[in-house]
């Protein structure tokens, strides 16, 4: 079984092409056999990538705990680097078909692997996201009890759900103790990535992630976007900011308050052969 391995700032993914994809029966199973870091190759998420009426190709995304992710933002930038590169796609500009909807990338450079993704409007309302209380209030300052003490964040979905708390020190968090009580807490009714978000200045955060079925990872493309969409909402950042995450950063903008954009880096790894026992 054909493979290639990508990173976007350290979130990394499996991919698996056209026919290799198609002959996938249970991508649950393969998932979590694959992304394992000690038996498998070891990756965040598996990702399929299909044929599609509707874009370029359609991309599903499997988390490494077997869960089917409605979207991923670094997963978007590394496959239209993956089509161009392989000549499964002549044009710079190259759709991807998600659960989310169609999401419309462009190739800034190919050399260095600079990717801008336009990854529509956020969406506000609790029911939405979705997150319990009224259908059409907007969740800002939510309080959320867990570990032992209220938390108070903004909730909206990019095409997936999260949950962004403002924090003084991002750096010193216990992540691995908050980030999975909050993505499971009863909130939430499809669970929710959680990203804690420190402001450093008007144009630049900083921000750590508990990424729902995942966990812990290097960066989250739709958690950075959800990360400057709450800024803006909360009064604490510009509608153009720098999202520095640990893998690297990433440039946000949010012009208008209409769709946000996402420009950053994605990068091959290494292929190979996965013999699936």
């Amino acid at each position: 079984m054909q493979f290639t391995k990508y990173n976007g700032l350290g979130n990394d993914f499996v991919f698996l092409d056209e026919q290799t994809a198609l002959s996938v029966k249970n991508p649950t199973v393969l998932a979590q056999k694959m992304c394992d870091r000690r038996l498998g190759i070891g990756a965040d998420g598996l990702v399929l990538l299909l044929p599609s009426a509707r874009a370029d190709v359609r991309m599903r995304i499997i988390n490494s705990d077997g869960s089917e992710a409605e979207m991923c933002g670094n997963a978007s930038r590394c496959v239209p680097l993956h089509l161009y590169r392989r000549g499964m796609c002549k044009n710079k500009k190259i759709s991807l078909e998600t659960l989310a909807g169609i999401i419309r990338t462009e190739i800034i450079d190919e050399s260095c692997g600079l990717v801008r993704v336009d990854m529509g409007a956020p969406r506000l309302r609790r029911t939405e996201i979705p997150i319990l209380g009224a259908a059409d209030d907007r969740a800002v300052g939510v309080p959320v009890g867990a570990c032992g003490r209220t938390f108070f964040g903004t909730a909206l979905s990019m095409g997936n759900p999260h949950f962004v708390v403002f924090v003084e020190d991002a750096e010193n968090i216990p992540l691995e103790q908050w980030g999975p009580a909050l993505e499971t807490h009863k909130l939430f009714p499809r669970k929710t990535n959680v990203e804690f978000v420190q402001v450093l200045n008007k144009y630049a955060v900083r921000m750590r992630v508990w990424e729902r079925g995942a966990g812990v990872t290097r960066a989250c493309g739709t958690g950075a976007c959800a990360a400057a969409v709450a800024g803006v909402l909360n009064n604490k950042t510009a509608e153009k900011i720098t999202v520095k995450l640990d893998g690297g950063d990433l440039q946000i903008e949010w012009p208008d308050q209409q769709h946000v954009w996402m420009t950053g880096l994605a990068q091959e790894v290494f292929t190979g052969d996965y013999i699936d026992l």
